[in-house]
């Protein structure tokens, strides 16, 4: 039992609803679809009116066969009894038909409202919840939500058909009619015993299944480095288990489901066979009349499937409770980054402003600390540091991607928690170091922010970058396509691309993290080429891991554990020798034109009046 529940606990935000609660939710989305409930429920009707009118059409039709045995009336019958066979099938193709028009209506909109809360959530929840779990809830819940609303459609009919059945039993023998519904609370306490087994199991199941999703994505994303270290052969044992796992909870899951109903139908049996024993009784003494008995039993038999179904509903209406609590929950879950009364902000200059910031990604884990900041509109930063220094954060926090803790964060005045987040990002420019490329063409990704832009505007901005000398290299031009993620494109001509749609935005503030790594140098000044056009008279923040970069801002802020330790620009802070010093030689000493492997070497600018490098400079060949 512990191997098929490990790794099965709930999410951060999954939450508890009741049924009721559940049921009302789920109602408010057939509500606006009133009208065809309405036409669905009159085929209910009249298919179970149809359906308990067959057993008595054939009961009277045997006692006049008895009495009246001319072909004539063996014919009326048989025709009689196919009108009714005709007519449950139309009734059954109104109800269907309809039915999976409410369906697949009331599933897109719960999808739709899922896909919704996907794109509302913050980053912050997608670094705490792996994709592949979300995306299971997106797919394979709201379509076991689907279950709940079929099952929902099909208990009004039942309930319907054991109403009018019931109704006919007492007509025709008010004791044998008792004794069925003595039996029938044994039926309904039996199915409602399964009922929190089934929910626990069923949650369990889709937990697993979501695993698996989530486990196959991490794969597939990764593919090629597990290929590249040969490690194939991990992954497919690391997956056994996973898969395993869901095998065992499946399984389990089934065996619930499955034991519902043979032990409805024993009890149900065993009623069948006392009424038998019974009704044949009386039939045999006269007290009721063949075609009484024939249809009586008919009606039972009739009467206990719906009963069992109805009865056995609950447990296999857990399957899609649960589901739609996965959903809602999801839908539910509260955002991080809130807005206070979200104004407009108007076209921005791009002066930034960290006031007195403190910010973790968790409550134990600080990176700003009563961090204190201010960019000036039109100028370029570079933000150099150790690993864990809080670079990246910085730009994180201008996009408005975490909520910070304490202190407050100004642009142009406006605290941004205070503007439409909307009209403020459309003004800000993000490229990440591996910047994503979706599916489609070269032009289709630079327009990505501007849907409505030309094929001339594109092709202007392509080639504004490098003098468009990088669109030479690609097969069909604009027109080449990129693959999945990219992956057709090298990476030097995934960032140009990258940088081609931030020039198409036109951004007030641009964020670029390490736009320049692991690249070529051909490459690298095709980049810096682009960069050069991209960042002119723009707010721009700089997180960079090359010499070419931060050679070319305005200023160059030095981070250590997230705080400023030193700021200015190349020259001076190398003549300073201080921390960047130390950053450089880690960093960018072996960029440098003047570095020589094992022998030193004096970066431009960074000499004193006698010549010879600062303290803290690059080390000579004894040293290093």
């Amino acid at each position: 039992m512990g191997f098929i529940l490990e790794g099965l606990d709930v999410e951060e935000y999954d939450r508890t609803y009741s049924d009721r609660a559940l049921l009302r939710r789920i109602l408010g989305y057939f509500r606006p679809k009133l009208g065809l409930m309405a036409l669905i429920a009159g085929g209910i009707v009249a298919q179970s009116l149809n359906q308990s009118a067959l057993p008595l059409l054939i009961s009277w039709g045997l006692d006049r066969v008895i009495a009246d045995r001319t072909a004539g009336f063996v014919v009326a019958l048989v025709a009689a009894v196919l009108v009714t066979g005709v007519l449950g099938w139309t009734f059954n193709l109104i109800q269907r038909w309809f039915s999976a028009i409410v369906v697949g209506d009331v599933v897109l909109t719960l999808r739709r409202d899922a896909f919704d809360a996907v794109l509302e959530r913050d980053m912050s929840f997608y670094d705490e919840n792996p994709s592949g779990k979300v995306v299971s809830r997106v797919t394979s819940d709201t379509e076991d939500f689907a279950t709940v609303v079929t099952l929902t459609v099909n208990l009004v009919g039942q309930v319907l058909l054991v109403a009018f059945i019931m109704v006919l039993l007492f007509f025709r023998d008010t004791f044998l009619a008792l004794i069925v519904l003595a039996v029938s609370p044994i039926v309904v306490l039996a199915a409602l015993a399964f009922r929190r087994i089934a929910r626990d199991s069923t949650r369990r199941a889709q937990r697993s299944l979501a695993k698996v999703n989530a486990t196959l994505q991490e794969t597939m994303s990764g593919i090629s480095v597990a290929k590249n270290f040969r490690q194939e052969s991990t992954i497919y044992d690391e997956f056994g288990p996973i898969n395993q796992q869901n095998y065992a909870v499946t399984l389990r899951q089934g065996f619930v489901f499955s034991s519902i109903f043979p032990v409805l139908f024993a009890v149900a049996g065993l009623a069948t066979v006392l009424l038998v024993q019974v009704g044949g009784i009386q039939a045999i003494n006269g007290e009721i009349t063949p075609g009484d008995w024939y249809l009586f039993l008919q009606s039972v038999m009739m009467f206990w499937f719906p009963l069992t179904s109805i009865a056995s509903f609950w447990s296999q209406f857990q399957q899609g409770l649960s589901a739609s609590e996965r959903v809602f929950a999801l839908i539910d879950a509260l955002p991080r980054v809130v807005q206070r009364d979200p104004g407009p902000i108007g076209r921005i200059e791009g002066r930034i402003e960290f006031r007195d910031v403190t910010f973790g990604y968790t409550e134990d884990q600080r990176v700003l600390e009563n961090f204190d900041l201010t960019i000036e509109a039109g100028e370029s930063v570079a933000l150099v540091g150790h690993t864990g220094a809080g670079k990246s954060t910085l730009g994180k926090l201008v996009a408005r991607f975490y909520e910070f803790q304490g202190g407050r964060i100004v642009v142009d005045g406006h605290d941004i928690r205070t503007v439409d987040l909307s009209e403020y990002r459309r003004q800000l420019g993000v490229v990440p170091q591996s910047p994503f490329l979706f599916s489609g063409t070269v032009a289709d990704n630079i327009r990505y922010p501007r849907p409505d832009a030309t094929d001339s505007e594109v092709a202007t901005v392509a080639r504004q970058l490098a003098g468009g000398d990088w669109l030479n290299a690609l097969q069909h031009g604009l027109d080449t396509q990129v693959g999945e993620h990219g992956s057709a494109l090298s990476m030097g001509q995934r960032q140009l691309v990258a940088l081609a749609r931030l020039l198409i935005q036109d951004p007030a503030i641009v964020i670029l993290d390490e736009a320049t790594a692991s690249v070529d140098p051909l490459t690298e000044a095709q980049i810096q080429e682009g960069l050069d056009v991209v960042l002119a008279g723009r707010t721009s923040i700089v997180i960079a891991h090359r010499l070419s970069t931060i050679e070319h801002v305005d200023r160059i802020i030095v981070l250590r554990d997230g705080q400023i330790v030193e700021e200015g620009d190349h020259p001076t802070l190398m003549a300073r020798g201080g921390q960047y010093c130390d950053v450089y030689n880690t960093y960018f000493r072996h960029q440098s034109p003047n570095y020589r492997p094992g022998t030193g070497f004096v970066p431009v600018g960074a000499t004193g009046s006698s010549g010879q490098p600062p303290p803290g400079s690059a080390p000579t060949a004894a040293t290093s």
